[in-house]
């Protein structure tokens, strides 16, 4: 017999209910709301560290999270993003082998975000077939998100890259009105504010963006209106 939940867990499960009920079970939405450690984090906060020891894995319930790899002079690039129910591959890597966080993961938006213990992730891989399907597809579904990042550093140029990127952005945000800057363009692309700045140009003298005083609008999602 299924076990009542606690007032203070009835919350987070119909949350998880809502967000989860097709790719969980009841009994396992439980498990994850009486195991698991809910957080709301505001963006542009760092959730794992380079170097962190990771303890516990993240489920996105609610908002955007990046995922940023730096290399020994401190330069970061972006590797992936995760949205609502996604899990990071990179961090349960690190949970399973018991080593050190090799990735940084910031909050791209507002957030919610569930962190679930490292023994209850091999646990669960034995006792619900719904969870191992989940944690395998995210392997998969990352691995295939981090090979495209290889063929985009290794085959585009920067001004195609960078197209590329604010695409992405604009499908992320699902606001074809983007508000971000031209350092913070650089960061994710491990380039420099000047190098942005010209291929920014390049990209609204083509029609390909239009740029404003406090955003960036791509053309392909903009409704008719230039």
């Amino acid at each position: 017999m299924k076990k009542s939940l606690s007032s203070s867990n009835s919350g987070c499960f119909n949350k998880l209910q809502e967000k989860f009920q097709f790719l969980f079970e009841g009994e396992l939405i439980d498990e994850i709301c009486n195991h698991g450690i809910l957080k709301t984090c505001k963006k542009g906060s760092t959730l794992i560290e380079i170097g962190q020891v990771v303890t516990h894995m993240p489920v996105i319930i609610n908002g955007v999270v990046k995922v940023m790899k730096e290399d020994e002079n401190d330069n970061e690039l972006l590797l992936y993003y995760l949205e609502v129910g996604d899990t990071c591959a990179a961090t349960l890597n690190c949970c399973t082998r018991h080593t050190r966080s090799n990735i940084k993961a910031i909050a791209e938006s507002n957030a919610e975000i569930i962190f679930i213990p490292v023994e209850k992730i091999e646990d669960w891989m034995v006792k619900y077939h719904s969870w191992r399907n989940y944690i395998l597809e995210s392997y998969n579904f990352r691995i295939s998100e981090l090979l495209d990042a290889v063929d985009n550093l290794a085959f585009n140029n920067m001004e195609e890259r960078l197209y590329r990127h604010l695409r992405d952005k604009v499908m992320i945000s699902k606001d074809a009105k983007l508000k971000i800057t031209h350092q913070e363009i650089a960061v994710d692309l491990n380039s420099s504010r000047v190098v942005i700045s010209r291929l920014m140009k390049k990209l609204e003298n083509e029609g390909q963006i239009f740029q404003h005083r406090n955003y960036v609008e791509v053309r392909e999602f903009m409704k008719e209106k230039h």
